[in-house]
């Protein structure tokens, strides 16, 4: 038995009804690219093993992968951080688009979740367990408590949906929080246009946030690129919290052209 360690922020699911709801969760055909992050001591690993053809399970812990290697001869599993893989060469390598899944630990859910947001080209859908308050931040609307940064970054390239609670109960050790299973479905085209700079969107969106309970006249102060670019009247007064992610796209754009 792999023991679990702190640092690494290792839950390991044990329940495998849990298991073959996330697995039946994933709507990938057969032979697609199928990529799983922290595959732990393979509760995922083992079904997806005998649903698709083509697995890849990527692993930091070295102890997991000398078990899993053995255990798991058909699918490849590489020891890596995964904030440090290059989703779009795994695409190209595989020849399509990625279908990604896993329990993704809840220390570095955020930074996954970017990662696979700037690599959206080449991700066709991810089914993801992370924490529960996390989750509901993936699909806030606006104007409510949990809608902000991440919310904005992944409703522009994506269609987040939470697709079931998971008792802290399930996993060992025991988290101290409850999580939840999400599935993004990335868009073909995101609300960003190509000509766009998705860097500067994204650092309108932070800007905004960082000072969230300003007016957008106020917040959004430093980042008017001409003395000549003012707000309008119908954003300049209101809050961050209150736009829409297409909003955020319209506002990037005239912050930047001032018009």
């Amino acid at each position: 038995m792999l023991r679990p360690k702190k640092s690494l922020g290792q839950n390991f699911l044990r329940d495998p009804n849990i298991a073959r709801k996330i697995v039946a969760s994933l709507r990938a055909a057969p032979g697609a690219p199928v990529v799983e992050i922290g595959p732990g001591t393979g509760a995922l690993t083992t079904l997806l093993d005998e649903r698709f053809e083509r697995v890849t399970a990527i692993e930091i812990d070295s102890r997991a992968v000398q078990l899993l290697k053995p255990a798991f001869p058909r699918v490849e599993i590489l020891q890596n951080d995964i904030l440090e893989v290059d989703w779009n060469r795994l695409a190209k390598e595989a020849g399509g688009k990625l279908h990604v899944i896993g329990n993704l630990p809840y220390s570095i859910t955020s930074q996954i979740l970017f990662g696979l947001i700037d690599a959206r080209e080449s991700v066709g859908e991810a089914v993801l367990m992370m924490q529960y308050e996390v989750a509901q931040r993936l699909v806030a609307r606006p104007s409510t408590k949990a809608y902000g940064i991440l919310s904005v970054a992944v409703q522009l390239v994506s269609r987040p949906q939470i697709l079931f609670p998971v008792s802290r109960n399930v996993f060992y050790p025991k988290p101290d929080v409850r999580s939840a299973v999400v599935r993004l479905e990335f868009m073909d085209e995101s609300m960003i246009p190509p000509e766009m700079d998705r860097a500067w969107v994204r650092r309108v969106v932070r800007t905004a946030f960082n000072q969230r309970r300003k007016t957008l006249r106020n917040s959004l102060k430093e980042l008017a690129l001409s003395s000549e670019v003012t707000l309008e009247e119908s954003i300049s007064g209101r809050r961050a919290e209150e736009l829409s992610p297409e909003d955020f796209v319209h506002l990037a754009r005239y912050l930047q052209s001032g018009s």
